[in-house]
């Protein structure tokens, strides 16, 4: 009699377990959106303010605010997609994503900060980002960890299934009133661990373990990668003058393409590609979809009236 009661209750007992998980989701899905809801606002406050103590404060708290929100069970599933301030990718093969975003400092320079989340289905593993730069004397031949990143906002991920899988990063990195900088970085993992950096740029009679590129501010640079012929392509920079060849804050684009090919899991140096044997895949992230997050703030501030 009890067993049957038993087989009896089941699709009762199976019924509300279900309903408590979907309450769950529900409960946490509502939870995260009004985390995002907050870290909107601060965004646009580390963006916009022109108060350096405010943005400073603003990104303090989004900092608190994202630890939080990216505690709760299952957040890596959540996109935060409303929030256009920071940068979020996930990694083609879903095993984590990357968050990143720029501070400006009262001088015009920037500050990165950021985090990996791992896909770990459900618990939170992370890995702060530590922006190192300002330390890092030789960052094209330095392999670092998280602690010392070489901070950048990131806006494309390339996944190598080499012997050792690792990912390329392409970012923006900002720099100076002066200058600006994007950099071709590489993230793999040891044991679980991040590492950033490896040797497998090969060009110009060396071998770089990440690539950094320097132009003036006022000018823009392509980077891009194209997936139809495993190539990253880039405008190559040269000097208004011979006599600034050693100034890359007067670098800028000179009509003429260079790239990276990938080949045998590493990417090999091509000098003067013909771009119109290189596939337009401008409807992907590219470099030319990304702007300065400042000068970017400055066009919606005159789109968007301040109120007080």
């Amino acid at each position: 009699m009890t067993k049957k009661l038993f087989v009896s209750l089941l699709p009762l007992l199976f019924c509300l377990q279900t309903y408590a998980q979907h309450s769950d989701e529900s409960a946490h899905i509502k939870q995260l959106k009004l985390y995002e809801d907050t870290l909107k606002t601060l965004g646009k406050t580390f963006i916009n303010n022109e108060n350096d103590l405010e943005r400073k404060n603003a990104n303090y708290q989004f900092i608190k605010t994202i630890v939080s929100a990216l505690k709760v069970p299952n957040s890596f599933l959540f996109p935060f997609d409303s929030i256009k301030t920071i940068s979020i990718l996930n990694s083609p093969d879903n095993r984590f994503r990357i968050l990143t975003w720029p501070i400006m400092n009262q001088d015009g320079s920037y500050r990165f900060y950021g985090t990996i989340q791992m896909n770990t289905g459900g618990f939170l593993k992370m890995y702060p980002l530590e922006d190192y730069s300002p330390l890092l004397k030789n960052p094209e031949d330095s392999v670092t960890d998280n602690r010392k990143w070489l901070g950048a906002q990131y806006y494309k991920i390339i996944p190598v299934y080499a012997a050792k899988t690792y990912y390329v990063l392409i970012g923006w990195k900002g720099n100076t009133v002066k200058s600006t900088k994007k950099v071709l970085d590489v993230l793999s993992f040891n044991n679980g661990e991040p590492r950033f950096g490896m040797a497998i740029f090969d060009g110009n009679g060396k071998t770089r373990k990440r690539v950094v590129f320097e132009y003036a501010r006022q000018v823009s640079m392509l980077l891009r990668y194209v997936p139809e012929q495993n190539l990253i392509v880039f405008d190559h920079l040269s000097p208004p003058d011979a006599k600034l060849k050693d100034k890359p804050e007067s670098f800028g684009p000179d009509l003429t393409y260079d790239g990276y090919k990938l080949k045998n899991g590493r990417w090999v140096y091509v000098e003067q590609l013909d771009m119109r044997n290189v596939p337009d895949n401008s409807n992907t992230a590219t470099d030319n979809d990304y702007v300065d997050p400042k000068k970017q703030a400055l066009k919606d501030k005159m789109l968007v009236p301040t109120s007080h």
